[in-house]
């Protein structure tokens, strides 16, 4: 072989092994970088602001014609239909009475309930005067207030039959026990009047003929006569500072019957 071939194979073969023993030397191929975990952020994620929650819309109260229902209102303009409407559901009610009280089931036992939370926070009595009333008994009841007062009288005291609220099984008038200011003004002064003034609501009554309602309801003001529309519509009824059903559910005022 010619000289200068032999010298530039000698050379090429010398590069080789210069070549591989770096390779061996340097541990090989530069290693590829594994990935890092990235590091989690310092900064908190922001809590999302909570969507607004629209207050619930009430729904306004309608009186109801039906005598079975428990926003029936009666009144000198709304007579009960029919004018002898008897409730099918009266039972007897387990209170103290004057004369023995019967009221819509429902009715009765909210009242045996608020007679004996009375009871157990006073350690007083209370009785039932007068509840239920059929509408022939309306019309003796009627009659004999007409006897003793004449008519414009007994229409500031007393309901003509067929308008009257005791004859829906809904209405009680309570007294105290022992009597005393029965049927009168002053048992509002009473600690009975007083307790049911601030409590009967929470048993599903309202007082159905306040002071100084007279131009509204047509009577006098019965701090006795409590009428039950339930818990949850006296709640409601108290909530919104009305002071009669007819304020209550937006009806005219009724001082007066029809002609």
């Amino acid at each position: 072989m010619p000289q200068i071939l032999r010298s530039r194979a000698l050379a090429a073969a010398t590069l080789a092994v210069v070549v591989v023993g770096c390779l061996v030397a340097c541990g090989g191929a530069p290693p590829t970088a594994k990935p890092t975990r990235e590091s989690p952020s310092s900064t908190p994620a922001e809590t999302p602001e909570p969507s607004p929650v629209a207050p619930p819309v009430r729904v306004a109260p309608v009186a109801s014609s039906d005598p079975n229902d428990l926003s029936v209102v009666v009144n000198k303009l709304r007579p009960l239909t029919p004018a002898d409407y008897a409730p099918a559901d009266v039972v007897e009610v387990a209170v103290p009475y004057a004369n023995q009280p019967f009221l819509r089931r429902e009715a009765a036992d909210a009242t045996v309930a608020m007679f004996a939370a009375f009871e157990a926070q006073t350690g007083l009595k209370m009785q039932a005067q007068s509840a239920y009333r059929s509408y022939s008994t309306q019309v003796s009841v009627y009659a004999g207030w007409v006897a003793s007062k004449g008519q414009a009288g007994a229409d500031l005291t007393s309901a003509r039959p067929g308008h009257s609220e005791h004859q829906t099984g809904l209405a009680i008038d309570i007294s105290a026990l022992p009597a005393v200011c029965t049927l009168q003004a002053c048992f509002a002064d009473t600690p009975q009047g007083q307790w049911l003034a601030a409590n009967a609501v929470t048993y599903g009554f309202v007082l159905r003929y306040p002071a100084g309602g007279t131009p509204v309801t047509g009577y006098e003001f019965e701090p006795w006569h409590y009428r039950y529309v339930g818990v949850a519509m006296a709640a409601d009824y108290a909530a919104t500072g009305a002071t009669t059903l007819e304020q209550y559910f937006g009806l005219p005022a009724a001082p007066t019957y029809a002609p």
